[in-house]
């Protein structure tokens, strides 16, 4: 299915009159960013980055997107012939999916025609935003977690596909699990869910509905216990399911309280091996109240597919640098106030002192080729990687295994973070953004 139209007119029109003047055809190089981070959060989490590689393999004028543009006479029958034949020949380098990104961050550095790059922009930052504004949302909720783990289970409160993809970058940022089965198909990520209130109330007594999941899932299953009275579903549960139940789980009420209170009657009925699992309504600030609490896992909906608060991640894709008319190279970047950007291509460093970030390092240059290598700053690690060279993508970022990978670094990453940046309160970011001319 084309991803083509996933985009915003003036993508197109800017086409249509640079094909007109003959600046289609000029190399560029955009950028992707965040000129601050929302919320007063300390860092942000990247995230996307491998499905946005894979809709650009979809990015296709094919016939009927060619046909509706024709039939709205949204360009010219010049562009629409140019369009007929898009594809994306440029290269794309920036941050791994799982890295952190701060103020001014290149998160991604989009190289190709004027023609062929921006038409990117909005493709990009409808992934980008979204994704990374679950992943910086969920990272907080598992630093706050602990070693506790934590289950995505927001679908309902989301897009049908975006609820898909909010679980993908939930699971990328310390997430363990998902309700959502799709998720799970097409990223690999471990989908859990057991019986809601319903399957309670189904039933004529509590009683039956528990014993009908335990002979359907087994004794490790965990029991919902509050759709009547917490103590006495308590009692039901063990009586059912005996001292060896896997867990039970606390969807209301006073959840501090709550989970103590049950703690000590599933000890004094001898099921001292069964788990609490506590949900309603749980953010980072709620998940962080309950760390002194005997909850063994938390299960979050609402709170992580909607950023906490933060639904998007406030990212632009603006023109950094581009050939002029005689061939050769020129910075430029917006002006205008509180919009500000730097213009140039860039490369990114994280430096470092003894395994702790000190500094978002980035360096300028006006020209296409990037001065600054890793080799310049020894004791910094280098940010950028190649996703797209010439048109071809690395296939290794994509799907499941590049889910994994993401997983994986960002587990790393986030441990660079000064103990400051762990905090949930509102500050500046956890690291200053450094210019260096190159």
């Amino acid at each position: 299915m084309s991803t083509a139209l996933l985009t915003d007119r003036y993508e197109l029109t800017m086409i249509d009159a640079a094909l007109r003047d003959g600046t289609a055809g000029r190399p560029c190089v955009f950028e992707l960013f965040a000129r601050r981070l929302p919320g007063g959060r300390r860092f942000g989490v990247v995230a996307g980055t491998g499905r946005l590689l894979q809709e650009l393999r979809d990015f296709r004028f094919g016939d009927d997107e060619l046909r509706f543009l024709r039939d709205h006479a949204v360009v010219s029958p010049e562009t629409v012939a140019y369009l007929e034949s898009y594809r994306f020949t440029g290269s794309i380098r920036g941050y791994r999916e799982g890295e952190l990104y701060f103020p001014g961050s290149p998160i991604l550095t989009i190289e190709g025609t004027f023609a062929e790059a921006v038409v990117l922009e909005t493709l990009a930052l409808s992934i980008l935003n979204h994704d990374s504004a679950v992943a910086t949302a969920a990272a907080r909720m598992s630093i706050a977690a602990g070693d506790r783990p934590l289950a995505e289970m927001g679908s309902r409160r989301a897009g049908e596909r975006s609820a898909v993809a909010a679980a993908r970058a939930a699971y990328i940022a310390g997430f363990g699990a998902t309700s959502n089965l799709e998720a799970g198909r097409t990223w690999g990520i471990p989908t859990m869910g057991t019986a809601a209130h319903s399957f309670t109330l189904l039933h004529d007594t509590e009683a039956l509905a528990f014993r009908s999941q335990v002979d359907a899932l087994g004794v490790e299953t965990t029991l919902l216990i509050d759709t009547y009275d917490i103590r006495e579903g308590v009692a039901t549960a063990i009586r059912v399911a005996g001292t060896g139940l896997g867990g039970v789980r606390i969807d209301s009420g006073d959840l501090p309280t709550v989970a103590a209170a049950v703690r000590t009657q599933l000890d004094e009925l001898g099921a001292t091996g069964t788990k609490i699992t506590v949900t309603s309504d749980l953010d980072e600030f709620a998940i962080a109240a309950l760390a002194a609490s005997p909850v063994d896992s938390y299960g979050v909906g609402t709170s992580v597919v909607t950023g906490s608060g933060s639904p998007t991640a406030g990212m632009v894709y603006k023109l950094v640098a581009r050939q002029d008319a005689a061939g050769g190279w020129v910075a430029v970047a917006k002006a205008s106030a509180d919009k500000g950007s730097k213009g140039g291509r860039k490369a990114a460093f994280r430096t470092l002192s003894r395994g702790t970030a000190t500094s978002e390092l980035i360096a300028l240059s006006d020209g296409f080729e990037q001065v600054e290598t890793a080799a310049d700053h020894p004791d910094a690690r280098p940010l950028q990687v190649t996703f797209v060279d010439e048109g071809e993508t690395d296939a290794s970022f994509e799907g499941p295994g590049g889910v994994a990978l993401a997983r994986a670094h960002h587990a790393v990453v986030r441990e660079e973070l000064p103990i400051t940046g762990l905090a949930l309160s509102r500050s500046d970011p956890a690291l200053p953004t450094v210019y260096e001319e190159a």
